[in-house]
C-alpha cells in the first residue's frame, strides 16, 4: 500500500512538510548546541582561569591565603579605563584605552596571543618592566608603530606588541575600548589608583575541579556572613553576562522563527493528512468488505506514517545540520572561540520532533478511516467524527503546546506563541464562519448567476470554507511577514542604532568652558549641553538606605555608588513621561524628581515618594513627580534622575555633551583634548559600528531561517487550494452534466475563489501586522508603525494566490468531459 501510495503522489506532499519542519528546528538546534558546548568546553578559555574572583575594592590576602591552602595557582589582573597619549606638540594625540595590569602567571588557563608579522603568536609570559602591549587599532589610532613611547598617567612605556586575543577579554564585540596591557609591577608609578577610581579587581583561580568547588563554596559563605558587597565570584555558569544574554536572545528568537516555519509546517501536515484521509475513504471501505477489521486499519496505517515519519525526519536533520554550517558562518562571530563537533541530541531531538508533528497533526484524520463504515462503497456520504477521532484532535493541540515550550525553552514565552496561535486559529475561524453567514444574505443583492452559484457553493460546504481561508490566511501571513512587515521591523530595528547617533561623549566640562566647547561643537550639529550633578541616594521616605537595603543585588549597587543627576526645564528628545507629569512651573524651588522608569522599579519607587540624595555634603529632598521612559538605543546623553533647576542651581555641577564628528575629521577631538586637558572624550564610534555588525549578522541569520518559513508558507498555500480541489471537480463536472455552460462555471468559480483569497488576504495582513507590533514592542522594544499599504498588499496577493490556485483546478475539469470527470471521481 506504501508503495502504491507513493507512486499515486499520496505521500510525496506529506514527506515534503514534515522535512521542512524538522529541518528549520534541527537548524537552531544544532548551532545552539555547538555554542553552548564550544562554551563549555572552552570554559577556562573564556575566564583565562576556573574561577574569578572579581571585585570593587581589592583583593584581600586572606582570599590568597584560602587558595594557597586548596592548592589552586592565583594571578591578578586590574582593570580600569584611562587615557593615553602619544607625540608631542601640535602633534601629540590621545585616546580613551582600558588599561590592564597583570600579574606573572597571567593567564591561567588559554593562552595570550601576540601578532608577529602576518601571524598570531602564542606567549607565555607577561609585558616587562616600562614596556606595553596594545591593540592593533590603537597604533592607527594614535598614529604610533611598534618602538613608540605612550603616556598613560605619569608613566611612560615603550610600545613592544600589539594583542591578537586575550582569552579572558570575552567576545570581540565587548571591548569597546583600545587595550592597552602592562605589568603590574608598573601600576603605581601611574598614579592612577585614586580614592573614587572605577576599577575592577580580578582573582584568577586554577586547579583540581574539587579544589576549586572547595574554595568557591568556603569564600561564598565568608562573603555572607560577613555581608562582603561589591564582589562577585564568576564560573562559566554566572560569568560573561553579556556574551551569554546575547547568545540566550538570539536563540531564543531563531528558536521562535523556526518555529514559525514548524507551526506552518505542521497545519499543512494536517491538511495534507486530511486530502490523504479523503482519497482512501472507499479504498479502506472496500477492505472493511474484504474482511479487515477496525485495528488492522489502524495497525496497517499507523506503520505506514511510521516509515513515513522516520524517513522524513532524518531526511529533515540531514537537511537541519547542512544548514547550520551558513548560521555560524554567520553568526559563529558571537563566539571567539573554536567549535566542537556537533552532538546527537539535536538530530535525537529533530526525529522526535518529526515523529509527535505527525502524531499530533496527521494522526487525528487518519485515525477517522478506522471507523468508515462497510455501506461507504455503496452510500457515498461520510459520517461525523465520533469521539476518539475528537480525542486525537485534543492530543495533537497538546502536543503542539508541548513543542513550542520545548523549543523556546521558556514556559512564558511558549504560552504566550501557543495561547496567540489558538486564539487565532479561532478568531481566523469565526471571522470567515461569520463572513459565509453574511454573503448569504447578500446572495440576491447582485443579478449575477456566477455570483449566486460562488455563494451556494460557499455554503454548501461551510467547514471546507472556513478550513480553506484559515489556512490561506495563516499561509500568507507568513509570505507577508517575509516580505513587507519583516522589511519594515528591520528597517525599525536599525533605527534603533540610526546612523546619525553620536559617537562623542564629553564628560566633566568646567562651567567656564561651556560655552567655548559649545562654539566648537556648532560646526558638527547643535550642541546639546546637559549639567551633570554627582550626588548619592541615601534615604527614600523614612528609610534610611543602607548597602544591604534591598534583597536585589543590582538595586544595592545602585545605592552605594554616586548617581549621575542632572537638571533641565523641558523634557530630553527622546524622553516620554509614562507616569505623573513633568514639572510645570520651572521658576518653582520645591524639588521635584523625574525618574526613568527602569530604575522606579528596581528601587521600588513610586509617584509621590521622597527621594533624599546627599550632594557634596549638601541634604536634597525631591518628590518623584513624574516616571520617564527613555530611549536608551538613541546613543544619546540620558540620565535616571532630572530635577527642576530652581531647586538644583547652587549645587556644585559639571557638564556633558554628545555630538558625532565625521570620520575624517577625527583631529578634532585630539585638539579637543589638548586644549581642555581635563575633559574625558569618549569615543563611541567603534560601539556603534559593532552594534550595527552584530544587528546585521543576526538579521542575515534571521533572514536565512525565513527561507523555511517561506517553504512552510507556500506548502500551506498549496495545500490549502488543493485540499478541496477533487470535490470541486467532482460538483463542477455534476454542474456541466446538469446544463451549466463552460463560461458560468469559469466565473462562478472566478468569483469563489476571489472571495475567499481576498478575505483570507485581509485576516493573513492583520494577523502579520499584530505579529509585528508584538515583536516591536515586548521582544525589540522600538516604535513601530502600522503600515494600512500591508492590508491592500495582503488583500491583492490572497486574492492572486486564490485565482490562480482556482485557474490550476478549474483547467483540469474543463479539459476532459464531464463524464470521465465523474467517473474518475
Amino acid at each position: 500500500m506504501t508503495q502504491r501510495d507513493w507512486r499515486a503522489g499520496e505521500l510525496r506532499f506529506l514527506l515534503i512538510a514534515l522535512m521542512v519542519a524538522v529541518a528549520s528546528l534541527s537548524s537552531v538546534g544544532f548551532f545552539v548546541d555547538r555554542m553552548r558546548s564550544g562554551l563549555e568546553r572552552d570554559a577556562h578559555q573564556v575566564l583565562g582561569a576556573d574561577l574569578l574572583v572579581v571585585s570593587t575594592q581589592g583583593i584581600r590576602p586572606e582570599w590568597k591565603q584560602l587558595a594557597q591552602q586548596n592548592g589552586l595557582k592565583t594571578a591578578e589582573t586590574v582593570v580600569f579605563p584611562s587615557m593615553a597619549l602619544a607625540g608631542e606638540g601640535d602633534a601629540a594625540m590621545s585616546k580613551l584605552v582600558t588599561l590592564k595590569a597583570v600579574t606573572d602567571g597571567y593567564p591561567l588557563r588559554g593562552k595570550l596571543k601576540l601578532v608577529q608579522g602576518e601571524k598570531e603568536v602564542a606567549v607565555d609570559h607577561i609585558p616587562a618592566v616600562g614596556t606595553a602591549w596594545v591593540d592593533p587599532a590603537l597604533l592607527g589610532s594614535l598614529k604610533i608603530a611598534i618602538g613608540s613611547k605612550i603616556s598613560v598617567g605619569e608613566q611612560q612605556f615603550t610600545v613592544t606588541q600589539s594583542i591578537a586575543a586575550e582569552p579572558d577579554r570575552g567576545a570581540g564585540f565587548l571591548g569597546f575600548s583600545p587595550r592597552v596591557m602592562i605589568s603590574e609591577k608598573d601600576l603605581a608609578a601611574t598614579k592612577l589608583i585614586q580614592d573614587g577610581s572605577r576599577i575592577t579587581y580580578r582573582l584568577l583561580l586554577a586547579g583540581e575541579k574539587q579544589a576549586v568547588e572547595n574554595f568557591r563554596v568556603t569564600l561564598d559563605k565568608s562573603l555572607t556572613e560577613q555581608n562582603v558587597k561589591g564582589v562577585r565570584i564568576e564560573t562559566i555558569t554566572n560569568g560573561n553576562e553579556q556574551l551569554r544574554t546575547t547568545l540566550d536572545r538570539a536563540e531564543q528568537f531563531l528558536s521562535m522563527v523556526s518555529m514559525l516555519s514548524a507551526m506552518l509546517a505542521a497545519v499543512a501536515v494536517a491538511m495534507a493528512a486530511r486530502r490523504f484521509m479523503l482519497r482512501h475513504i472507499d479504498a479502506c471501505a472496500m477492505l472493511r468488505c474484504l474482511g479487515l477489521t477496525q485495528n488492522q486499519v489502524t495497525s496497517m496505517y499507523l506503520l505506514e506514517f511510521l516509515m513515513l515519519g522516520i524517513v522524513g525526519s532524518i531526511a529533515g536533520v540531514l537537511i537541519g545540520f547542512a544548514s547550520h554550517f551558513l548560521l555560524l558562518e554567520w553568526l559563529g562571530g558571537l563566539v571567539s572561540v573554536d567549535l566542537p563537533a556537533a552532538s546527537m541530541l539535536p538530530a535525537l531531538q529533530g526525529i522526535a520532533v518529526g515523529i509527535l508533528l505527525l502524531v499530533g497533526f496527521a494522526m487525528p484524520p487518519i485515525l477517522q478511516l478506522r471507523d468508515v463504515p462497510h455501506n461507504q462503497v455503496i452510500r457515498r456520504e461520510q459520517d461525523a467524527p465520533k469521539a476518539m477521532s475528537l480525542a486525537t484532535y485534543a492530543l495533537g493541540l497538546g502536543i503542539f503546546i508541548a513543542l513550542l515550550l520545548w523549543q523556546t525553552g521558556d514556559v512564558k514565552v511558549g504560552l504566550m506563541v501557543a495561547v496567540g496561535f489558538i486564539l487565532g486559529l479561532f478568531l481566523f475561524s469565526f471571522i470567515a464562519w461569520l463572513s459565509i453567514f453574511v454573503l448569504k444574505r447578500l446572495r440576491t443583492s447582485f443579478n449575477f448567476a456566477a455570483w449566486r452559484f460562488a455563494i451556494t457553493a460557499l455554503q454548501r460546504r461551510p467547514g471546507a470554507t472556513v478550513v480553506q481561508v484559515v489556512s490561506l490566511s495563516l499561509g500568507l501571513m507568513a509570505l507577508l511577514l517575509l516580505t513587507v512587515v519583516r522589511g519594515d521591523l528591520i528597517s525599525a530595528w536599525k533605527q534603533s542604532t540610526p546612523a546619525d547617533a553620536p559617537n562623542h561623549f564629553v564628560i566633566n566640562i568646567q562651567p567656564d568652558q561651556k560655552e567655548e566647547i559649545a562654539q566648537r561643537v556648532e560646526k558638527f550639529a547643535k550642541p546639546m549641553i546637559y549639567p551633570m550633578i554627582r550626588g548619592r541616594l541615601i534615604q527614600i521616605n523614612d528609610q534610611v538606605l543602607k548597602p544591604n537595603s534591598y534583597q536585589d543585588e543590582r538595586a544595592n549597587s545602585l545605592v552605594e555608588r554616586e548617581f549621575n543627576l542632572s537638571t533641565m526645564s523641558e523634557l530630553p528628545a527622546l524622553n516620554k513621561v509614562v507616569a505623573g507629569e513633568w514639572y510645570k512651573d520651572v521658576s518653582a524651588t520645591e524639588p521635584e524628581a523625574s525618574v526613568e522608569e527602569g530604575l522606579a522599579k528596581t528601587l521600588k519607587l513610586k509617584l509621590g515618594d521622597q527621594m533624599v540624595f546627599d550632594i557634596a555634603g549638601q541634604k536634597v529632598s525631591a518628590k518623584v513627580t513624574s516616571l520617564r521612559k527613555l530611549d536608551w538605543g538613541s546613543m544619546r546623553v540620558n540620565f535616571f534622575v532630572v530635577i527642576n533647576p530652581k531647586a538644583m542651581q547652587d549645587m556644585p555641577q559639571t557638564f556633558i555633551t554628545a555630538f558625532r564628528v565625521p570620520d575624517e575629521q577625527k583631529q578634532f577631538t585630539n585638539q579637543l583634548t589638548l586644549d581642555f586637558p581635563n575633559l574625558t572624550v569618549m569615543d563611541v564610534g567603534a560601539i556603534l559600528k559593532q552594534l550595527q555588525d552584530i544587528l546585521d549578522q543576526v538579521v542575515t541569520a534571521v533572514e536565512f531561517l525565513f527561507l523555511f518559513t517561506l517553504v512552510s508558507g507556500i506548502l500551506v498555500l498549496y495545500a490549502a487550494l488543493a485540499g478541496s480541489q477533487d470535490i470541486r471537480m467532482r460538483e463542477a463536472a455534476l454542474l456541466r452534466a446538469l446544463g451549466a455552460t463552460r463560461k458560468q462555471l469559469s466565473q462562478a468559480q472566478w468569483v469563489e475563489f476571489l472571495l475567499v483569497g481576498s478575505l483570507a488576504g485581509a485576516l493573513a495582513a492583520c494577523g502579520a501586522l499584530a505579529i509585528g507590533w508584538v515583536l516591536a514592542t515586548f521582544a525589540f522594544k522600538f516604535a513601530w508603525t502600522f503600515s494600512p499599504v500591508v492590508i491592500g498588499a495582503g488583500v491583492v496577493v490572497g486574492a492572486v494566490c486564490a485565482l490562480l490556485g482556482g485557474w490550476l483546478g478549474l483547467r483540469n475539469v474543463l479539459s476532459q468531459p464531464p463524464l470521465l470527470s465523474l467517473r474518475n471521481s
